[in-house]
């Protein structure tokens, strides 16, 4: 493979010691391809030994964004950099070639990366008609910090969009708490560092980066994120200051796209910012308050996604002097609490929402399904920003989730007992009795084992398994149930375990590991959810050929066909959807589930009659191949994405 050299890269920092911005062109250029410098500051080029250096200036006089090259030593087939100007004569690019026009090669692994299969070929990546610099602002992303399904975005999508060619950048904090996990930023060096003007001061935050898989990764480090719990909180709840923690984010993924040179050059103006959730939501009212009012961020877009509109970012009115924002924009964030949630009588419920600040100012919005761009335009879905979201209904969409399809393989899983896939499926029901095994249930392959898999907690519905567990147990059926949460909802799984012990399994906490096996053991998923932006689980699922039976609410219904006997070519679906939320609608899914398959299953085993086994094993077996054969693949959602990026980009951008 062919390779290019570098020397060095020196940091562009000013006088002071921060990172000083230059003033690029509006019209900045797309960005085609870049090449990755983090393993360049480590060790110098023997042969083609070039010094790349870029040199900002805030000081009157200076030339703002000028890039000197300078030829340390070349030799006879040494490389040149070419600089690349936009209308104004900053530098947005440089080309690199041999003066003979022949590409420069060597045996190091500085090299432009080049996508390639599992065994070691070269494989082609579609690539996108229009490349995009793309700055996703996250306050979780995988594998670095993940709660939940926003880490698991934010750590999947960037790479694929930029294997379609687009120069992607990911902005996240650099948490620290004190555990092994700390070692995953390991990979992440300092590359500068900035001052944030908000809560009253300037506070000085870092920028630490990492190059992998095509994506430039950006640290922003700060005390407040060094600490024990999770990204939010720790087991006293959520913490006092997540305003001010992510109010610095903001403003650091503000600025990281003009002050950080990565790969040689900065990402400019010209920049689509992806901002996830509330913790990132106060991108879009900076774009338009801080930044264009003074000519910068003039051509950049922004697009909210809402992954979870319970949590809004919601804080006292008196907060809104320490976001860093022009008092004039108080309207943007305004919050009135209606009087029954109202402290008490004196209470004016007076408040500053950021998401609602996101959604007012945003250029376009998406959520992680269709179902749930629908429900939040509801009063039943909405938690109060329904009316607004329902007047930008026109620039609202829905993209589902993909999953990594990857890790998630019954072929080649190595957290299962056994591989298998839509054309074999034997070794499913050799991962069922090793899962039978490891949780010391009866080995019964014929009997139905259900799952649950997530957390314990009212939006899941565990207080409908708690209610229909009795009930259900009273069937010829196992049920096992892994997660972590309610307390109380921990005990009553320890409790039902004792009361039902060749019947049911609780674990309590979660292992990866083991919601591997559970997925690939079991028959049925169960995901009795109140709401659900997309789930993942039984995505996962029908991966591994297992039949999901869900509340019919945003991304299960999506994503779960019901199933038909009686289409043609041997029955269509999936699963079951349920409604309405109630037990014996979830009892009743169940048992259509159970009955299908254990018709299908006695048949086999039992072999009563020819008629009976053709009838019912097409069914299963059809449910499990057609769940298998999915398309969940990030690879389809960033083709929408890069639909919306493109929206965003047709209309002007917000403006007061």
């Amino acid at each position: 493979m062919e390779s290019l050299k570098f020397t060095t890269l020196i940091p562009c920092k000013s006088s002071s010691g921060n990172l000083a911005r230059p003033k690029l062109a509006a019209n900045h250029h797309d960005v085609i391809s870049q090449v990755g410098f983090a393993p360049l500051r480590n060790r110098r080029s023997k042969t083609e030994a070039l010094r790349l250096r870029a040199t900002f200036s805030s000081k009157a006089g200076s030339q703002d964004g000028a890039s000197v090259v300078e030829d340390q030593k070349e030799e006879e087939k040494g490389v040149k950099f070419g600089a690349e100007r936009d209308s104004s004569g900053s530098v947005i690019g440089f080309n690199l070639s041999p003066p003979n026009g022949e590409v420069a090669t060597d045996n190091g692994s500085d090299r432009i990366e080049i996508a390639e299969d599992v065994s070691g070929k070269e494989k082609p990546r579609a690539k996108a008609k229009v490349t995009r610099s793309i700055v996703f602002v996250t306050a979780e992303a995988a594998p670095y910090s993940k709660t939940g399904g926003l880490g698991d975005v934010c750590g999947s999508l960037p790479i694929v969009l930029a294997g379609r060619g687009h120069r992607v950048m990911v902005v996240s904090p650099r948490y620290q708490n004190g555990t092994a996990a700390d070692k995953k930023f390991s990979g992440a060096i300092d590359v500068g560092h900035t001052n944030v003007i908000c809560f009253g001061g300037e506070h000085e935050v870092a920028f630490f980066h990492e190059y992998r898989e095509g994506v430039d990764w950006v640290f922003v480090d700060h005390p407040s994120f060094h600490r024990p719990g999770n990204p939010y909180g720790d087991s006293f709840g959520a913490f006092g200051d997540n305003q001010f923690r992510f109010t610095l984010l903001a403003h650091a993924a503000c600025e990281a796209p003009l002050v950080l040179p990565l790969g040689g050059y900065t990402y400019g103006q010209n920049c689509l910012f992806m901002v996830n959730d509330w913790h990132a939501g106060l991108v879009p009212l900076l774009l338009a308050a801080k930044y264009r009012p003074h000519g910068v961020y003039i051509d950049a877009r922004s697009v909210l996604v809402i992954h979870n509109l319970a949590h809004q970012g919601v804080e006292s009115a008196v907060t809104y002097k320490n976001l860093g924002l022009p008092a004039e924009w108080y309207g943007a964030l305004e919050w009135v609490f209606p009087e029954w949630a109202r402290a008490h009588a004196l209470d004016r419920g007076e408040a500053v929402n950021i998401l609602k600040g996101a959604v007012v100012t945003t250029d376009r919005i998406l959520t992680v399904s269709e179902g749930y761009a629908w429900e939040i335009t509801t009063v039943e879905g909405g938690y109060g920003l329904n009316g607004l979201l329902s007047s930008r209904k026109s620039v609202l969409n829905g993209i589902t989730n993909g999953i990594d399809v990857v890790e998630w393989d019954p072929s080649t899983d190595k957290h299962i007992a056994s591989h298998y896939s839509s054309n074999d499926l034997s070794g499913k029901v050799e991962c069922k009795i090793a899962l039978q095994k490891e949780l010391g249930l009866p080995i019964r392959p014929d009997c139905p084992l259900i799952g649950f898999i997530g957390r314990l907690d009212y939006q899941k519905g565990i207080d409908l398994i708690q209610s229909g567990i009795p009930e259900l147990m009273n069937d010829d059926v196992q049920f096992v149930m892994l997660g972590s949460g309610d307390v109380q909802c921990q005990d009553w799984m320890r409790l039902a375990e004792a009361t039902y012990k060749d019947k049911f399994r609780g674990w309590v906490g979660f292992n990866v590991p083991v919601s591997h096996r559970i997925t690939a053991g079991c028959d049925i998923l169960l995901m009795p959810s109140r709401f659900e932006p997309c789930g993942l689980n039984q995505l996962y699922a029908m991966r591994y050929g297992t039949v999901p039976v869900v509340h019919s609410t945003g991304g299960l219904r999506d994503t779960v066909v019901n199933f038909n006997p009686y289409a043609p070519g041997g029955g269509e679906g999936t699963g079951w959807t349920f409604s309405p939320l109630t037990k014996e609608s979830m009892l009743a899914a169940l048992r259509l589930a159970i009955r299908t398959y254990k018709e299908f299953n006695d048949s086999q085993a039992l072999r009563l009659a020819l008629r009976t086994y053709k009838e019912y094993k097409p069914s299963w077996d059809g449910l499990m191949k057609r769940g298998m054969e999915k398309d969940f693949t990030w690879e389809s959602a960033a083709i929408q994405y890069e639909q919306v990026i493109e929206w965003a980009f047709i209309d002007p951008p917000y403006v007061a």
